[in-house]
């Protein structure tokens, strides 16, 4: 079998995302596993940050049709813009699918969630809206606008995974015309590595470095999450299996931002002879440009 896919798993500092408030109160997103709750980020919050910090979604462009969707034609399609590899659905006179190249998981929480809860308010600016009022913001706090509000707060590490059709890239089977070149297929698939390698989010106002602290992976015959079930961390230790070092032997590349992320660097550095994390998208972005011959 020929490599025909991009894999790789990630760990990873990185707060939640939220899902539906209560009032004012905002809660982080959980899933439920193995008898506990862990908080999250959602794949499609995950996807869209990578999106946009990758530069991929610089030419989107918008239409609204019944609902609110990516504009896909004969003209735009995902062979001339990049921002339809995430996948469209097009239902603007005849309906057009196309997936997504590339997939990602949910980033989970390594250890079960612990609540948080954070308190603030908008006294700064209802005091400045009372003066202007001449009022007192103690007496008459309702017409000032003061607004206590809380919120959940989580950043831990999480373990999330990517994977990438390459063969799949550049081209849209909805229409009959010329795929990408095999320069711009490399380009959009190293944007989205270097999404991954330098994301930041923004949650509450506040950045939020998500870059990885260790990665595993490369190019693959199975297109599918080849690492997914094998990353564990427990107690800020990576859990270091037979089975993740026979894989890791199939030609895959491990990272490691040195920095005592998890208590157990010296043993990963001996395992698993991991490079730094600059130079592990440094030889993923060179297999990609031997995969598409640039």
């Amino acid at each position: 079998m020929s490599k025909k896919a991009l894999t790789m798993t990630v760990v990873a500092h990185m707060t939640s995302n939220y899902s539906e408030g209560l009032g004012n109160i905002a809660s982080v997103q959980k899933v439920f596993k193995k008898g506990k709750v862990y908080s999250m980020r959602s794949r499609e919050s995950l996807k869209n940050a990578i999106m946009v910090q990758s530069g991929m979604y610089d030419d989107l462009e918008t239409e609204v049709d019944g609902a609110t969707q990516k504009l896909a034609n004969e003209e735009k399609n995902a062979t001339n813009i990049k921002a339809l590899e995430g996948g469209y659905m097009s239902t603007s006179g005849i309906t057009y699918v196309r997936n997504s190249s590339f997939y990602l998981t949910d980033a989970i929480s390594t250890e079960p969630f612990v609540n948080e809860t954070r308190f603030h308010n908008n006294l700064y600016l209802a005091a400045n809206r009372a003066k202007a009022e001449g009022i007192s913001v103690q007496e008459d706090s309702k017409k000032a606008g003061l607004m206590p509000y809380q919120y959940e707060y989580d950043k831990s590490l999480k373990v999330y995974s990517l994977t990438i059709d390459l063969t799949k890239i550049g081209v849209d089977e909805n229409f009959e015309t010329k795929e990408a070149s095999a320069q711009e297929k490399a380009d959009r698939v190293i944007a989205l590595l270097e999404g991954v390698q330098h994301l930041s989010l923004i949650v509450k106002g506040n950045l939020d470095n998500a870059e990885p602290i260790f990665i595993v992976g490369g190019l693959s015959e199975r297109k599918t999450h080849y690492f997914e079930n094998l990353i564990q961390v427990k107690q800020n230790n990576l859990q270091i299996s037979a089975d993740l070092i026979t894989r890791i032997q199939e030609g895959f590349q491990v990272g490691l931002l040195n920095g005592m992320n998890l208590d157990n660097e010296k043993e990963i550095i001996t395992e698993l002879n991991p490079v730094s994390v600059t130079e592990f998208f440094d030889q993923l972005k060179q297999q990609v440009r031997e995969y598409y011959k640039i």
